[in-house]
């Protein structure tokens, strides 16, 4: 696997078709460490913080089996409509201070429109002009104008994760299609947005959908890939599966990291099956991570991530 690594530092790049038979078969500590070396050689040292706020919770009219959030789903979760912006103001400024490079508005639901999409323009607006942080956006499927006034309130990426593997897709949702997905990802894109994209693992998909997971969005060119790893739910349909061994994360953060080599790999929920807070997960390819609270899940601690970041050799300034 080092000799593959080799080859894409030199320039290789994965297509679809290829056979990637060998990242199931290889040495997993060989894979790990020769995705370390393509993170070094094409990405640097720099790694990426971003933090999240639950801009409007629960009440979600889609049907994705593994949300906490979704109509379909009876979890318990608190509801609320959307926050007001000064409220969000104050959570970035709090985040901006802890040195998090990063900070996005998260909202449940198919797509945010009318008055809230209005609360949330505002609340970019504010932040883009008190803060100095890069400024991310979570708001489902929108329209073209939409993702321009994002653009235009300081928003520079906007995330829409493709989930799984097109083939998977309709096994964990049926309310929009992977097709939606890829529409949004075409009109941010057209907006002057760049694209944070990934997806779940452990939801009983087969280890070619993750592969194709990640093939799609290298051929999607996206500039941020979150791995989320299945926290299950009670009141979801995956309430009852099984978490994923701590090797088979490492074996996919790494595969993502050969067939996407210069984009950021970007932990996301899933850290704390690791007790130190996923050390190996960023000597195995990954160099972004969330940081804080998740959506419905509790995250890392943001002092704790940088302090482990810095022993790890890796530049957390802003």
């Amino acid at each position: 696997m080092k000799d593959l690594a080799k080859e894409i530092i030199a320039g290789r790049r994965l297509k679809r078709g290829e056979n990637f038979n060998s990242f199931l078969t290889a040495d997993a500590d060989e894979l790990f460490e020769g995705a370390n070396m393509i993170r070094e050689a094409l990405c640097g040292n720099k790694v990426d913080l971003c933090t999240i706020i639950n801009g409007r919770s629960g009440g979600c009219s889609e049907n994705c089996k593994f949300c906490a959030q979704s109509v379909y789903n009876h979890t318990g979760i608190k509801e609320y409509e959307f926050l007001d912006p000064n409220v969000i103001l104050e959570d970035c400024k709090k985040n901006e201070v802890r040195g998090v490079h990063r900070y996005s508005i998260v909202t449940a639901g198919r797509t945010l429109t009318g008055k809230d999409f209005d609360k949330a323009i505002e609340a970019y607006k504010k932040m883009h002009k008190e803060c100095n942080i890069k400024l991310c956006a979570s708001h489902g499927l929108l329209n073209e104008e939409e993702f321009i006034r994002l653009k235009e309130a300081g928003v520079s990426m906007y995330h829409t994760n493709i989930e799984t593997s097109k083939r998977n897709f309709p096994n964990v949702c049926t309310t929009h299609t992977y097709e939606d997905k890829f529409r949004e990802i075409s009109l941010a894109k057209k907006a002057g947005l760049r694209v944070c994209s990934g997806g779940i693992i452990g939801m009983g998909e087969i280890w070619n959908d993750r592969i194709d997971m990640a093939v799609s969005l290298s051929e999607l060119q996206v500039d941020s890939i979150p791995i989320n790893v299945l926290k299950p739910i009670k009141g979801t349909p995956y309430e009852n599966l099984e978490p994923l061994s701590k090797r088979d994360i490492l074996r996919t953060i790494a595969i993502f990291r050969y067939i996407n080599p210069t984009a950021y790999i970007r932990m996301a929920a899933g850290r704390n099956y690791f007790k130190d807070g996923g050390t190996m997960i960023f000597l195995s390819g990954a160099n972004a991570t969330i940081t804080g609270d998740m959506l419905t899940t509790v995250g890392n601690n943001t002092i704790q991530d940088k302090k482990m970041l810095t022993n790890l050799g890796f530049n957390i300034s802003k």
